[in-house]
């Protein structure tokens, strides 16, 4: 789960790779309109985490609000809330 939740500009998303696979985490609206991505490329087995900063990137629904973000990592697919109060 990200922390802090709600956010305010930023949240961190920490993740685990198992292998190495394709990572994709997506940021999608209430309406499951995709927002933007946040990593779209090759990751080695281990740990990581991301800040996602609404004040510094390009996110253009920036508006207060629950968003949900889907992590995919080969064959594994995790999506959880998150909210943004402004």
């Amino acid at each position: 789960q990200n922390y802090p939740n709600p956010f305010n500009p930023v949240t961190t998303i920490k993740y685990s790779v198992p292998k190495q696979s394709r990572v994709l985490l997506m940021i999608y609206d209430v309406l499951g309109r995709e927002v933007m991505t946040l990593i779209n490329e090759n990751k080695t087995a281990g740990n990581y985490e991301v800040d996602f900063n609404v004040a510094q990137e390009f996110f253009p629904a920036n508006a207060s609000g629950v968003y949900f973000y889907q992590l995919k990592a080969g064959d594994y697919v995790e999506t959880k809330k998150m909210i943004l109060m402004k």
